[in-house]
């Protein structure tokens, strides 16, 4: 499974500290993130993760791209939901095609246990769904 893991500057040590927590499940897909939060989770982790540009040099609408053609299976996107993003059309617009695209995205801590569990225990193959 493809999994895109992103999150704002307030939000990097709780992606960090999630993925070490996860990294057993994690090491078994291929993983995508924007360019610091990528750093510092392979850092952290030694997980092999392709990374693109940063959020606000185009590594949102990077992950958008590959949305858009069928490359990405999961978002999870640490949000800052307190602080004004300087490149907030590119979170909205990344966020418009994962509901485009039907691609869950999840944008907090409780939501990415809930998915990345249910991902570990073979609940979450919504695209073989009949």
């Amino acid at each position: 499974m493809n999994i895109a893991l992103i999150a704002h500057d307030k939000k990097k040590v709780d992606i960090v500290n999630f993925s070490v927590a996860y990294s057993t499940i994690l090491k078994n897909h291929t993983l995508f993130a924007t360019g610091t939060t990528g750093k510092k989770i392979s850092e952290a982790t030694g997980l092999k993760i392709e990374r693109f540009q940063s959020g606000p040099l185009g590594g949102d609408q990077q992950i958008g791209a590959r949305i858009a053609t069928n490359e990405m299976d999961l978002v999870i996107f640490f949000r800052d939901p307190l602080t004004a993003q300087p490149h907030e059309p590119d979170i909205s617009a990344l966020m418009r095609l994962c509901d485009v695209y039907q691609i869950p995205l999840v944008t907090n801590i409780g939501g990415a246990e809930v998915m990345i569990r249910a991902l570990d225990a073979g609940f979450f193959d919504w695209r073989n769904i009949q």
